[in-house]
């Protein structure tokens, strides 16, 4: 399938796409890379470090500018109606996480999706996790057996890191965004247990637990949210049996700059397990420590000295920080050469998106993908709401073919 170049305008000049603007004006694919931001001070800023193509005035002058691509990287509740917006305005959109606050604003998306024939994908950083990725080829080799339990978590504590993030986006009213529920971010522990074994959950119960710090965040009187869960663990039952544990904390003594994500699955043949530092698999004769394979290498320099005795099969992945399960081979030099971040998830993020852009093929994130790491954790905040009462998890359906016959979801990555 031939490739062309494209445009891309990023909406958002935070802490967060300055890492993503680097990537995206480095890859062969994307000739022009712009910005804009409600802060132009930030946008311009930006392009100038990072050395863009330029700025643009505000989200409408992009939408109406012949851009072909946009990339949102807004507040988390901001993206399902702007993802829309730039679908009809006839643009391909890579959105940060999450998808959408609500059932009605995913249908929205497919809606559009569906009815533009555009390109969305969801920027799910857990689906490139080392270990999502070690998993979903050992179940691609059956290795597994039927695989009947898993369990994501997604343990990133306030005071690593969130409250800083929360201020330097909020502004004096940050405490009111900050207050944002668990459950409404659930991608990164859904999307490694999904994204590793497929398929989608059904039903679900969530418990929440009410936050008792008393600072101003969670609370309901501040939240613009009203909400004062810190804390919410959900059971859902799978599709064709099984189930999936989520655990989205937010206060919880544990390392999270160590590590945000972390996996376990287990089937009737083998399972895996995951923590700060390590990693097993396990079977019924005994067990393998596979941390090595797991664990990103620091990123540095391709003249680095201290390359000069590594494997040559492994010299990508210190140059990028990625992990040596990570197939560094299928990315473009130009990105290889550059650092990656969330344990090396967003080299192929970038590139799925702009491959899939450019050949008009279906990126492994696409939109309905993207329901099934969205909206389970949008039921189990209703079903904490409701004291853990067991509700039906609505399902969008696989994603159809690509435009022109493209790849199959879990073709890459």
């Amino acid at each position: 399938m031939t490739s062309q170049t494209f445009t891309l305008g990023i909406v958002g000049a935070g802490q967060f796409s300055g890492q993503f603007a680097k990537l995206f004006r480095a890859h062969p694919l994307v000739s022009e890379v712009w910005v804009t931001d409600v802060l132009p001070e930030r946008a311009a800023a930006l392009a100038e470090r990072e050395r863009l193509t330029g700025t643009m005035p505000d989200f409408a002058a992009m939408l109406a500018s012949p851009l072909d691509a946009i990339a949102i990287f807004t507040q988390r509740w901001t993206h399902g109606p702007l993802v829309v917006q730039a679908l009809r305005a006839g643009k391909h959109v890579y959105s940060a996480v999450p998808m959408a606050v609500s059932e009605e604003e995913i249908a929205a998306i497919i809606q559009a999706v569906s009815e533009t024939g555009l390109t969305y994908m969801m920027g799910e950083t857990s689906y490139y996790n080392p270990a999502t990725v070690y998993a979903r080829g050992r179940r691609a080799e059956g290795a597994f057996g039927r695989i009947f339990y898993a369990e994501g978590d997604y343990v990133h504590d306030m005071d690593l890191g969130f409250y800083a993030a929360y201020q330097f986006s909020g502004g004096t009213e940050w405490k009111r965004t900050a207050s944002y529920p668990p459950m409404l971010y659930p991608t990164h522990s859904v999307g490694g247990v999904l994204g590793a074994i497929g398929g989608h959950a059904v039903s679900v119960s969530c418990i929440g637990v009410r936050d008792d710090r008393r600072d101003g965040v969670f609370d309901r009187e501040v939240s613009m949210f009203d909400n004062d869960f810190s804390n919410a663990s959900a059971l859902f039952e799978l599709a064709g049996g099984g189930s999936m544990r989520i655990n989205e904390f937010r206060r919880v003594g544990y390392p999270s700059h160590l590590r945000e994500s972390r996996f376990r699955y287990f089937g009737t043949e083998a399972s895996f397990e995951q923590l700060v530092r390590t990693a097993v698999w396990q079977d019924k004769q005994g067990f393998t420590d596979v941390t090595a394979l797991l664990e990103t290498r620091p990123s540095m320099s391709p003249d680095d000295p201290s390359l000069a005795g590594v494997d040559p099969a492994l010299r990508d992945a210190f140059i990028s920080g990625l992990a040596p399960v990570h197939d560094a081979s299928r990315l473009p030099e130009a990105l290889r050469r550059l650092p990656s971040g969330h344990e090396g998830s967003h080299h192929y993020l970038v590139d799925d998106f702009a491959v899939a852009v450019s050949t008009r093929s279906l990126p492994p994130v696409n939109a309905w993908e993207a329901a099934r790491y969205t909206l389970p954790g949008i039921v189990a905040h209703r079903s904490a709401l409701r004291g853990g009462e067991r509700l039906t998890i609505p399902d969008f359906g696989d994603a159809p073919a690509a435009p022109g016959g493209g790849l199959a979801p879990d073709a890459r990555g």
